[in-house]
């Protein structure tokens, strides 16, 4: 089953966690400039979109990982979807943290789990691939076999794509920024005459300066 990519980029648009600002870029952590700024996390508060995104996030896993024994939020973003497709699907949950709590138990994983359970990884949004993957070692030095990665969204980057497969890990995201761009050409969001500026930017985002 291929998930339903335009109406999730809609989604994502309708409820302004995903932003575009061509012509005045944000500028992420890493330093890189973005025409693009992506937050799922503003979708919880939209009952009926968050049902809809959930459900496609779930016939995803259903579809691509019918033997998974559980799934794995990410924190922290990831721990809500996470939990949300879990209760739906009615698989156990764990949830995984950027580091060992510094206190209690020191757990890094939170929840039931015993090696050799088949995991399915859940995400926000993938950029690099560098955190997302951290989790995937997480998991797999506590014995658990990753199966898969899903996320809601994308951005597409060739050193992503490397990165998972260099890892052996297959990941589906349920929509990505070729879409999105689409969409918002579509619905005359921006000037057609960007489209390959931001399309550019997807192949080089660190040394992307902005539209000129």
């Amino acid at each position: 089953m291929k998930s339903n990519e335009k109406a999730i980029a809609e989604k994502l648009l309708q409820t302004n966690a995903v932003r575009l600002s061509p012509e005045q870029p944000f500028t992420w952590a890493s330093g890189w400039k973005s025409p693009i700024y992506c937050d799922n996390r503003k979708v919880l508060s939209f009952p009926y979109i968050r049902d809809f995104i959930k459900s496609e996030m779930c016939n995803l896993i259903f579809e691509r990982y019918p033997d998974a024994d559980m799934l794995a939020g990410v924190a922290t973003a990831g721990i809500a979807w996470g939990a949300m497709a879990a209760d739906q699907l009615k698989l156990p949950y764990i949830y995984v943290r950027p580091k060992p709590k510094e206190h209690g138990l020191g757990n890094q994983i939170e929840g039931a789990y015993e090696p050799g359970q088949k995991v399915v990884v859940i995400e926000d949004l993938i950029s690099t691939g560098k955190s997302s993957l951290q989790v995937v070692d997480v998991l797999k030095a506590a014995g658990l076999e990753v199966q898969g990665m899903v996320s809601i969204f994308t951005y597409g980057f060739p050193v992503a794509d490397e990165a998972f497969a260099k890892a052996g890990v297959p990941f589906q995201s349920l929509t990505n920024y070729n879409q999105l761009i689409s969409l918002a050409l579509e619905k005359g969001m921006f000037d057609r005459q960007l489209e390959p500026i931001l399309l550019k930017w997807r192949e080089d985002p660190a040394n992307w300066t902005g539209v000129l």
